[in-house]
């Protein structure tokens, strides 16, 4: 009888534990619903003030996340990548492909922090360096611009100006509104209303597509200008190797002591604990 209870409360718990991970993995569902979250990942790593020990930070950190993006069987490809004058990186800049990859990897942006013995300096001091961590979602650069008829209000008139008696008195001028976003274009240059029109329609395109694109810059500023300093009392986590070993991301008061296991790309736990907690 015992040894029943004992396999029905060991299938009681497994059954709750299946639960909690299905209720957590709903919840980051939920939370990544964000307009680019689905969307490829733009990853740039820079090296703060510190010569050598900051450039060698930077690229613990770049191999960090080649590690979490090899586990998320995402696929990598570096944009630029620029040496340390004596070790490591001064910054690098890649790109993460697979389903999410924004959604996930916004929350790692700002600034990292960290703490150990240098490895560059013979007294051994302990030494504080930092770099910067900033995430873009990969946009579509291939702007398709999409004109339905029912966003449009055709207008024809009669021409004015130069054109001779047939443009004066044929109602061959077009003029097109673009209702959602109310550009207006109007093409009086050709004798046929058809000709008209496919040229109106093609000024359409071009200003919608410029309005598009300069949408989707200012969205990239604005995600620019909202970047840290490279410096103490910003940083968003802090990694200790001396004199004790501790990961600890600031914003949700979470540490971990296995620093090795992070440092190899296990950060799906600060990851999932920031966007759970809307912190990204």
């Amino acid at each position: 009888m015992e040894e029943e209870d004992t396999a029905t409360i060991q299938e009681v718990g497994s059954d709750v534990l299946l639960l909690e991970k299905n209720i957590k993995a709903l919840s980051l569902t939920i939370m990544l619903d964000g307009e680019d979250d689905a969307n490829d990942a733009i990853i740039s790593i820079n090296s703060g003030a510190g010569g050598t020990e900051a450039q060698d930070w930077a690229e613990m950190l770049f191999r960090m996340y080649m590690r979490w993006v090899e586990r998320k069987g995402f696929k990598i490809s570096v944009i630029d990548y620029q040496p340390g004058d004596e070790a490591g990186i001064k910054s690098v800049t890649v790109t993460a492909a697979g389903t999410f990859a924004y959604g996930y990897l916004k929350s790692e942006i700002g600034v990292h922090r960290l703490v150990r013995i240098s490895p560059f300096n013979a007294s051994g001091k302990r030494h504080t360096s930092f770099a910067s961590v900033f995430v873009y979602p990969e946009l579509d650069t291939d702007i398709k611009v999409d004109i339905e008829e029912k966003d449009l209000r055709i207008d024809v008139y009669r021409a004015s100006g130069a054109g001779g008696q047939h443009v004066n008195k044929t109602s061959s001028a077009v003029r097109i509104t673009h209702l959602p976003s109310g550009i207006v274009v109007q093409c009086q240059q050709e004798k046929s209303q058809h000709r008209n029109k496919d040229m109106a329609m093609k000024v359409l395109s071009a200003r919608l597509y410029q309005a598009e694109k300069q949408k989707q810059d200012e969205k990239l500023q604005e995600m620019h200008d909202g970047k840290d300093d490279i410096a103490w009392g910003s940083q968003i986590r802090s990694y200790v190797l001396h004199p004790y070993q501790m990961v600890k991301d600031h914003r949700i008061n979470m540490d971990v002591g296995n620093v090795g296991a992070v440092l190899d790309g296990d950060i799906d736990p600060f990851i999932e604990g920031v966007l759970l907690a809307g912190k990204a």
